[in-house]
């Protein structure tokens, strides 16, 4: 060992120490902050699934790859990470001697050609990153950026250290090869080899630049170390749990997609009957009372703004972004542990826990940060502002393009339970809607007497339950389907088909209410209960004696069918739902219903988001109107998983859109710029909220919004009376 060698392994050697201290302080520190968390048992169950789905998810890049470029740099950079950590490893060796290397597999010729590739994929990736990172910046010139509101510091510091990383790798080699002690032949490391004949023979130079890539490597390890809520470093660590942990990992879509989780308390699902608001949580007031997983999420962002770039609040200019609400969320629990790990807290009656004592030693800007109220606006000191809070149409979206598996729609509702049911705060004209639910079982206040008036005029007799028992499908027909008069039109049209196509179905007529999918999306968990649970045993009793493969359901609002068939499990309600386009579908692919006349004029669709990304039917409905049309629907630019929402979801029907761009308006452009006469929706909302915007921009007499059915009812019975001009809706 020369005296060039001793130096560079003390230098590696105290670095290293340095970092690697810092390094196990910060995880504990992390662990401390993620362990505050309340309980969650049910992310221990099904580890096989779990782990398949992990690996899917990271080494497949499954997400990410839906953004096919960056997707493919990114994989050849983690995988880099990875593999080439190996070489970092490697560097250590070398510090003691230029011609150091890994023990075994270090002089195998297959690890010389392996690392050369990824090292030099890993190179291009990391620059195509770079590239994007710098044409997206959010100080550029065109509109808001996806990186708007990420620490960019940080991301421009981790793809250096990369960039650096790699560089050395190669530098190292060079040297190796200048002084004529590289392992590899030409044919298996021909880039290095090119390094290597423009480097002196400079017989220390594998040991020096050795040094220069520990130095970098710890320098990383040492900065995010002091900067435990870095996402953009930590998640390349974070990212494999939080997956691990995701709520339904057996599910192809995001994990907070589909039905929304229970409320709970102490990680138990709430029993109203039994529940005390002084003992048991009622949704979140508190950045603590969020689950472990929820801690986790937080810490995991890794700031890429991909649910911002697809999120229809943000890019109407409504102040959320689920990004920012998650970074929000997380630096405020990193802020606020100092004080929880002492002990401190509020209990559900809201007094201290904490002794004097116990916080007498804080710092004054953990004991601020405690006194912040979750929601609130800036003049208050909140963390999330209530604006915020109630802009989100929980379409999903970012949980559909989050890479690591963050339920931002989980954590909304949960902090919306608590403003609901403990504070009383919410928006106010949405307060009509929820005493509608109370009182009269529908959102618009009709009188329960009026259900089945959609029936009146049609030229068969609809059966109801109990009047028939041999029915095939009982037609769950929504309080939209039943009281608004475009969504009228499109239970009359179901109905017709079912009938033309000699499906046996019935109605619950005046025993059917509300599903409670509105109360539950604004976080009014004790109403969705009450009216749930009604119907609930409401089904029992019309299925009664069938086993769940024959407990059969077709629903025209997607809103229901989600919730009658991903959420009425939660209270004992077992039944096989399907979408009212996935039933015509088959039907006119089993011959039982034959369109005859194709509808012209050109056709585009709507996937509403609770059928499409929540529930992933989007084939069916194109099915039907394809034969409908008898030719190719033109879609919008924004389509299937990344539909654009209408702006109805997440109870926003009911509250008043006073903060930039109308959503619908936004969606009704796009539709509207196909030329496509006719928009296609397989929602009573989004027939609601795209007719109104179509109707804003005058298109009235060119551009009609018409459900799925009505398309094809129009091919198939092209002599039936379609009506007039759709008439206003009775509210929302």
């Amino acid at each position: 060992m020369g005296s060039v060698q001793i130096v560079t392994t003390i230098l590696a050697a105290a670095i290293t120490a340095v970092a690697v201290w810092l390094a196990v302080r910060a995880v504990m520190k992390m662990t401390a902050v993620i362990r505050l968390g309340q309980p969650a048992p049910e992310r221990f169950s099904d580890k096989g699934a779990r782990t398949k789905t992990m690996l899917v998810e990271t080494a497949g890049h499954t997400r990410m790859l839906k953004w096919g470029v960056v997707g493919a740099a990114h994989w050849f950079v983690m995988v880099g990470f990875i593999v080439l950590s190996l070489l970092v490893l490697e560097a250590y060796f070398e510090v003691v001697t230029p011609t150091g290397g890994l023990p075994i597999i270090g002089h195998w010729t297959i690890f010389g050609l392996a690392t050369e590739i990824i090292t030099v994929l890993g190179l291009i990736g990391i620059l195509v990153l770079m590239v994007i990172r710098l044409r997206n910046r959010p100080t550029r010139p065109g509109g808001r950026s996806r990186f708007t509101g990420s620490t960019m510091w940080q991301g421009y510091f981790v793809e250096w250290i990369v960039l650096l990383v790699l560089i050395f790798g190669l530098l190292i080699r060079g040297f190796k090869v200048a002084t004529d002690h590289f392992e590899y032949p030409f044919w298996a490391t021909p880039v290095s080899h090119a390094v290597g004949a423009v480097l002196p023979d400079w017989s220390d130079g594998a040991s020096v630049a050795a040094l220069i890539k520990i130095a970098i490597s710890m320098t990383w390890l040492i900065v995010i170390s002091l900067n435990v809520t870095m996402g953009v470093a930590w998640h390349r660590f974070l990212a494999f749990p939080n997956i691990f942990f995701k709520r339904e990992p057996a599910k192809p879509a995001g994990s907070g997609l589909g039905a929304l989780r229970p409320m709970t308390s102490q990680g138990k699902p709430l029993d109203f009957e039994e529940a005390d608001p002084e003992k048991d949580q009622f949704g979140v007031a508190h950045v603590e009372q969020f689950s472990w997983k929820g801690l986790l999420d937080f810490s995991t962002c890794t700031e890429c703004g991909r649910c911002q770039s697809q999120c229809p609040a943000w890019n109407t200019g409504k102040p959320l972004s689920p990004k920012l609400l998650v970074l929000s969320l997380r630096d405020h629990a990193y802020a606020k542990a100092p004080y929880l790990l002492a002990g401190g807290g509020k209990d559900l009656t809201g007094e201290e826990k904490a002794t004097q004592a116990q916080l007498a030693h804080l710092d004054v800007l953990a004991l601020a940060e405690a006194d912040k109220p979750l929601i609130g606006t800036a003049e208050e000191g909140g963390v999330i502002d209530p604006d915020v809070l109630w802009s989100c149409t929980t379409c999903g979206a970012c949980v559909e393009q989050c890479p690591v598996d963050i339920e931002h729609v989980d954590h909304i509702v949960d902090m919306r339970r608590y403003q609901v049911l403990i504070e009383s705060s919410f928006p106010s004209e949405a307060g009509v809607m929820l005493r509608n639910l109370e009182n009269k079982g529908n959102p618009w206040g009709a009188p329960q007497n009026t259900r089945e008036d959609w029936t009146k005029g049609l030229d068969f007799e609809v059966p109801r339950v109990g009047e028939v028992d041999d029915f095939e499908y009982l037609f769950w027909v929504g309080c939209a389907g039943a009281f608004e008069d475009r969504a009228k039109k499109t239970t009359r049209a179901v109905a017709t088909l079912l009938n033309e196509a000699g499906v046996k179905f019935a109605i619950l007529g005046e025993g059917e209410t509300c599903s409670g999918d509105p109360a539950r999306r604004i976080g009014n968990e004790f109403v969705f209960q009450m009216l749930a649970q009604q119907n609930v045993e409401t089904l029992n009793e019309a299925f009664d004696g069938r086993e769940k493969a024959k407990r059969k359901i077709v629903a025209t609002c997607p809103h229901c069918f989600n919730t009658l068939g991903n959420e009425y499990g939660q209270l004992g309600g077992e039944f096989e739902v399907v979408h009212h386009t996935q039933l015509l579908a088959h039907l006119v692919a089993t011959g039982k219903l034959t369109p005859v006349q194709p509808v012209d004029g050109g056709v585009t669709y709507h996937d509403p988001c609770y059928l499409g990304r929540h529930n992933r039917v989007f084939a069916a409905p194109r099915e039907v109107l394809g034969d409908a049309i008898a030719g190719d629907l033109t879609e919008m630019p924004r389509n299937s998983e990344r539909s654009f929402c209408c702006g109805a979801g997440g109870a926003r029907m009911w509250m008043e859109e006073k903060i930039g761009k109308r959503i619908n308006v936004d969606r009704v452009e796009e539709a509207m710029a196909t030329g496509a006469k006719t928009v296609a929706v397989g929602c009573p909302f989004c027939s609601t909220m795209l007719s109104d915007g179509v109707n804003g921009k005058g298109a009235g007499e060119q551009v009609e919004v018409i459900d799925v059915a009505s398309v094809l009812l129009r091919s198939v019975k092209p002599e039936q009376p379609q009506g007039g001009k759709e008439t206003a809706p009775i509210g929302g």
